[in-house]
């Protein structure tokens, strides 16, 4: 009998695992060269609280915990009424970077984390790159794809327009 049950949960424990690594089977990422310096752009954009200064949807954003402490979240206030919760994952000053999930949403994805970085391009320019995975959640996979891209492309539009050089 003990014989039967250690495969058993053996397997149970496999076919778990294996559909814990299927989570964020989708990705979407997105760069764009922003005519600043890494530095002042990070000025921007580093700040885990300020997505309502350069994201155009969002109009409000309030954190609860310190900015730059994993765990931190915010909660994002839409230009339509939504809202979103946010928790910081992780974040390096240092290396012009920080992850978060998205823990509460009206977008029709699961499992949510993205990452925005910051790296030093040609001509004291910068190279922005805001990359996610997730899982479509009551749409398909290319809605889903397109929703989150289009998130990705008005923010990072409204950065690069932000330091658009004439």
């Amino acid at each position: 009998m003990k014989i039967c049950i250690l495969p058993l949960s053996v397997a149970s424990f496999l076919l778990a695992a294996g559909s814990c690594s299927a989570a964020g089977a989708l990705s979407v990422e997105r760069e764009v060269t922003i005519d600043n310096s890494p530095a002042t752009v990070w000025k921007l954009v580093g700040n885990f609280n300020a997505l309502d200064v350069w994201h155009p949807a969002v109009v409000k954003s309030e954190l609860s915990g310190n900015g730059t402490k994993v765990g931190a979240q915010r909660r994002l206030t839409l230009d339509d009424g939504a809202t979103r919760l946010e928790k910081l994952l992780s974040y390096s000053a240092a290396r012009r970077s920080y992850s978060y999930s998205i823990l509460e949403s009206d977008l029709p994805v699961a499992n949510y984390r993205a990452t925005l970085t910051l790296t030093p391009a040609e001509e004291g320019r910068t190279l922005m790159k805001w990359s996610s995975t997730f899982d479509a959640n009551g749409v398909s996979d290319e809605q889903a794809t397109t929703i989150i891209g289009g998130i990705h492309d008005a923010g990072m539009a409204k950065v690069r327009a932000n330091f658009r050089q004439p």
